[in-house]
């Protein structure tokens, strides 16, 4: 439980593990739980918001990147896009190529890091939803802002919404430990938890768990990096992109101070330095 370094990584195993992902996917599927994902009923809303920012009749070819069970990527589907999800956890692929199967939607998921990327062809649009962008690494950030540009045409579209400095504001500080003598989500077997939670610095913050079993001792690192519109829109505009809109959540929400989120609709510039 030392302070580590500023995004230090643990190591360990998370979205691929046998026994987390099988929580987490679970975690994903239940329609009311905002703790993988957005509920179902704010999925829809948002994928009608991206339809009329971004129609699939001028954009039609989508990446979802950390698509997880594909429940947007379904929704981007039915709505008229040609999906591409990109998520490094098997599991999560595996039931959202069995969910696509079943309905007859003509998916194409890939097992890959986004911060590699090594896709062929171009898109129309690039989403990355659910704060998945402030979980990365100053440099990650950079290396995921330019892949994704790579990938894009010109004048081809990001969505991605990011935690805002309010919801900094309200975060709790705060060290707790719990038992779990039967398993719980973190491990299959007894162990104990203990979880501390941190503001790293004025823009960061860490969920840092220790999981202590009889074989050992496992640390986890959750960090996020918290924005304000200008300082989300530099890193986008640093990265060749031009912000078209800013708005409060990935439904389209206006911002105010109150936001807890930012989500920003960004452009590759037609004229773009790279040519494609």
């Amino acid at each position: 439980m030392r302070t580590p370094e500023l995004y230090e990584r643990t190591g360990a195993a998370f979205w691929d593990d046998e026994h987390i992902s099988r929580g987490m996917l679970a975690a994903h599927l239940d329609s009311a739980f905002e703790g993988a994902s957005r509920s179902f009923a704010f999925m829809d809303r948002s994928v009608d918001w991206i339809r009329t920012t971004a129609p699939p009749a001028t954009h039609p070819c989508l990446l979802d990147l950390g698509c997880g069970p594909g429940l947007y990527a379904e929704r981007f589907a039915r709505a008229g896009y040609a999906v591409t999800g990109i998520d490094l956890s098997p599991r999560s692929l595996g039931h959202a190529r069995g969910s696509a199967d079943e309905q007859g939607l003509a998916i194409d998921y890939r097992c890959r890091n986004y911060l590699e990327l090594d896709l062929d062809g171009t898109f129309d649009i690039a989403v990355m939803i659910y704060c998945d962008y402030g979980a990365l690494s100053t440099d990650e950030r950079r290396v995921a802002l330019r892949r994704v540009r790579e990938r894009l045409r010109p004048g081809g579209a990001l969505v991605l919404d990011v935690f805002s400095q309010r919801k900094l504001e309200v975060f709790e500080e705060r060290t707790t430990w719990e038992e779990h003598p039967a398993g719980g989500f973190w491990n299959p077997g007894p162990h104990l938890e203990v979880q501390r939670c941190v503001r790293f610095s004025d823009a960061v913050s860490l969920e840092q768990i220790a999981v202590i079993a009889p074989e050992g001792a496992t640390t986890y690192h959750l960090w996020n990096t918290y924005f304000t519109p200008a300082t989300l829109s530099a890193e986008l505009e640093a990265a060749g992109f031009e912000v078209a809109e800013l708005v409060g959540d990935a439904a389209g929400a206006p911002f105010d101070d109150a936001s807890p989120t930012i989500c920003a609709v960004a452009r590759k510039s037609a004229t773009s330095e790279d040519g494609r």
